[in-house]
């Protein structure tokens, strides 16, 4: 099944570090973040997972749940959230997915069908692909997907800024320009007639083309 944003995050059941979840469940009324991992005991893979560690508090004030994923099993999980702890210096307290079975790697079309049934024998370059970042929303689905190479660590620092925008988008008629950072100026958007945008932004906006309306950020 090929994903798209705005598609539902698909469902699935999962043992994880901190015990077993529905996902849609475990998401709750907030948003999340589902980021995946091609195998455990991976270089880059161990310093994504302990700068998102140091991030986590962040993340929390957004109303925002963070979980990892890898094709290994979960007791693989729990030594190697013991060296990330040790190498990275943050301890892990986010739940990470063992699958084992390959089922959410492939539910999220990021293994194909024909990948098996076990994680079991495969290694990192065979499971390349398993390198994605998803938001989901409160409605459950599919707000961003980053696709990343192994070899290149991700950038956390982004989505945080990425979900700050959807959120900010999300509650008010607007837009982020190119590099926006929480608190600069917004764009309005184009399905919002001037005299709406009037009754918002009653002190007016500038505006050097008349699709290209900028305001301060709401609050």
């Amino acid at each position: 099944m090929s994903l798209r944003i705005n598609d539902e995050a698909p469902n699935f059941t999962a043992e994880t570090t901190q015990g077993p979840i529905n996902f849609h469940e475990w998401i709750g009324d907030g948003w999340a973040i589902l980021f995946s991992h091609p195998k455990d005991f991976t270089p880059v893979c161990t310093t994504e997972l302990g700068y998102m560690a140091k991030l986590y508090p962040e993340f929390q004030k957004r109303n925002t749940k963070i979980i990892g994923l890898s094709v290994d099993p979960v007791s693989s999980h729990g030594k190697w959230a013991a060296d990330i702890e040790e190498t990275q210096g943050s301890k892990v307290t986010y739940p990470m997915i063992g699958d084992p079975e390959l089922h959410v790697a492939k539910l999220y079309d990021m293994l194909p069908a024909d990948s098996g049934s076990t994680s079991e024998g495969r290694t990192a370059a065979n499971n390349a692909t398993v390198r994605t970042v998803f938001v989901v929303g409160p409605d459950k689905k599919i707000k961003l997907m980053l696709v990343y190479p192994m070899s290149t660590g991700r950038n956390f620092d982004e989505v945080l800024r990425v979900l700050d925008s959807m959120q900010l988008t999300a509650k008010h008629k607007v837009a982020t320009p190119v590099n926006w950072k929480e608190g600069q100026d917004v764009i309005i958007l184009p399905a919002v007639s001037d005299e709406e945008a009037k009754q918002k932004y009653p002190d007016g906006w500038k505006a050097p083309k008349p699709y290209l309306r900028i305001v301060p950020q709401p609050k």
